[in-house]
């Protein structure tokens, strides 16, 4: 009855990361959604490109286009990698916290240096990600500009 008494106060403890661990699954499977419908538009892209031929204005916008949406797969790919980064760090988290009661080795200092890696990765990923949003608008803009002026 001791020891587990024991281990409650550690397994509440360690529930705040394994939250943010499902907090982050969520994230991640939006931005994979996102880098795929931006892989899927640029192939679209590619595709037409190639098609365009001799109209220099439609080419010229495609071009424009595609190196948009370039630069957005590698904003997603960088958004994707910290966010996996902060989930490694919150796992190791969950796991150096149980190791620090195991053991009582006093692993504070490790503890919150996981935890601040994992805010750290986490804030990153936002960012990218923001960014992505925003050249995403970017793009529409040159979308809409261009309807605007055929009709």
């Amino acid at each position: 009855m001791e020891a587990s008494t024991q281990l409650l106060p550690v397994i509440q403890l360690a529930i705040t990361p394994v939250i943010l661990i499902t907090g982050l699954g969520s994230l991640l499977l939006t931005m994979t959604n996102r880098m795929g419908r931006v892989v899927d538009r640029t192939r679209t892209l590619a595709g037409q490109a190639r098609g365009a031929g001799a109209n220099a204005a439609e080419r010229g916008h495609l071009e424009a286009q595609l190196r948009i949406m370039y630069e957005r797969a590698g904003l997603v790919r960088q958004a994707v990698n910290f966010a996996t980064l902060s989930m490694v760090c919150s796992a190791l988290l969950v796991v150096t916290i149980f190791v620090d009661v195991v053991t009582a080795t006093g692993l504070a200092a490790v503890i919150t240096g996981f935890f601040a890696l994992a805010m750290g990765c986490l804030l990153i990923a936002l960012g990218y990600f923001l960014r992505d949003i925003h050249l995403s608008l970017s793009a529409l803009r040159l979308e809409v500009d261009r309807a605007l002026e055929r009709g």
